[in-house]
């Protein structure tokens, strides 16, 4: 039992890294597909843009204070890292929307249903979800070394 717990303390930034990443996948898809009902099908890129965001301002909140655990609170350090987090999140989410129009138009995985436990899930989704893993490791590099990195104390103060 100690080893485990030994193990969570050890790995509990990634853990949370973990949760609150599915989460905010939960959030892009649901968004995604609400989207996609209320614009049209055929506006899935728009959808995309739309759930992008939601999903962002949902996963910097929970990156920011569950995760990396950031006590930055003055409004210019706040803005610093809203504009990074943000900049690297437009990086990752360029390459989701480029192989999102590569995978559905160029190579036409919309064709394709998957069954799984009952759910059907379109080509549209299935896409998303290859994504998904891609993004959600280059977002946690972006903000492990770039937007939340640690900063020595001296320079805290």
């Amino acid at each position: 039992m100690k080893k485990i717990c030994d193990l969570i303390i050890k790995y509990k930034e990634l853990i949370l890294y973990v949760f609150f990443g599915a989460l905010t996948t939960l959030v892009n898809f649901a968004a995604f597909k609400f989207f996609n009902v209320v614009l049209g099908e055929e506006r899935y890129l728009v959808s995309n843009v739309i759930a992008w965001f939601v999903s962002v301002v949902f996963a910097y909140i929970t990156n920011k204070l569950f995760v990396f655990e950031s006590r930055t609170w003055q409004p210019k350090e706040i803005g610093k890292e809203i504009f990074s987090f943000f900049t690297a999140r437009v990086f990752s989410f360029v390459i989701e929307e480029i192989g999102l129009y590569v995978l559905v138009d160029l190579l036409t995985f919309d064709r394709y249903r998957i069954d799984i436990f009952g759910f059907v899930l379109g080509g549209k989704m299935v896409s998303k979800i290859i994504l998904a893993v891609i993004v959600v490791i280059l977002n946690y590099f972006f903000s492990k070394l770039v937007v939340f990195r640690k900063k020595n104390k001296e320079t805290e103060e």
